[in-house]
């Protein structure tokens, strides 16, 4: 069932007591929503989007953790294991354990499986804390383990369905060139324009080019639409008025449904291909064929 307000912010999860500032020596608020849980009964959602952390962040947070104590409290949520697992705040907890704390400021609060992920991506994305494939990661695991489209999670995270479906094609890129986003050396508006390339392996020597040149964007599409004109023409027979006509109708379902659309035929039987991107778009393209009918 869609849950309200979660494209507003944390701050509509949460009651400002819940995120206020607290220190390490806060035991317990006056209304019992800050309690200080052994670290060791804390354990990382697995289904966190963020996969790489810094480092060298962690270890700065830690030293000043170690001197001023944990400032904010992290969010969790009791497990059926009897741990808590982390909602919010594991960059936090991270640079606490190697601090050596033996417990920490929590806010404990009671979600589901499909709220705790919702609000793992929100809080990262609201931080900007994500990487591109982070990202992209964080809104396929909605779609494909918790059934939302593409318009539940734009109203959810407060970005458009353009932008959510441009993400999700970035998992579409080869291995190496995911591993640019992940290092930040390529960034989305690059990747789309190295999306704009079939080839694989012209992709990838695109993607190296794009680095090595340090080409912004528009250079990067530009760059993208020269390698698209010398790559060389497939050798096509020449249309017959049969042909012409099949074009014709392949361009006008095309067009009637927005999307792109392929009609290979021949005399005795043939097939039609209809693309579509993600979850959300293939709900559309069946919605269209039911209000036709």
């Amino acid at each position: 069932m869609p849950k309200k307000g979660l494209g507003k912010g944390l701050g509509s999860l949460f009651s400002d007591q819940d995120i206020k500032e607290v220190t390490s020596e806060t035991k317990q608020s006056s209304d019992g929503d800050i309690k200080n849980i052994k670290i060791s009964l804390i354990e990382p959602n697995k289904k966190q989007p963020r996969r790489h952390f810094d480092e060298e962040k962690i270890r700065a947070l830690s030293a000043s953790i170690k001197e001023h104590g944990l400032i904010q409290p992290i969010i969790i949520t009791p497990s059926e294991n009897g741990m808590y697992k982390i909602v919010a705040g594991e960059r936090r907890w991270r640079a606490a354990k190697k601090a050596k704390l033996s417990e920490i400021p929590t806010v404990i609060r009671k979600y589901n499986e499909e709220e705790v992920a919702e609000i793992a991506l929100i809080e990262n994305l609201q931080r900007e804390n994500l990487n591109p494939i982070e990202e992209a990661i964080g809104y396929n695991l909605l779609m494909e383990e918790f059934n939302l489209t593409q318009e539940m999670i734009s109203q959810r995270v407060g970005k458009s369905r353009s932008a959510i479906a441009n993400s999700l094609r970035l998992l579409s890129l080869e291995n190496d060139i995911q591993k640019m986003l992940i290092a930040g050396t390529l960034s989305s508006g690059h990747a789309r324009a190295v999306l704009s390339i079939e080839d694989r392996e012209i992709r990838i020597a695109l993607a190296k080019r794009i680095i090595e040149d340090n080409l912004n964007v528009r250079q990067a599409e530009a760059l993208a639409k020269q390698l698209q004109k010398k790559q060389p023409p497939k050798k096509q027979k020449e249309k017959t008025a049969y042909d012409i006509e099949i074009e014709k109708i392949q361009n006008k379902i095309s067009s009637s449904m927005g999307t792109k659309v392929k009609i290979n035929h021949t005399p005795k039987k043939g097939k039609i291909e209809i693309e579509y991107y993600g979850n959300d778009d293939l709900e559309r393209i069946l919605e269209f064929f039911k209000l036709e009918n």
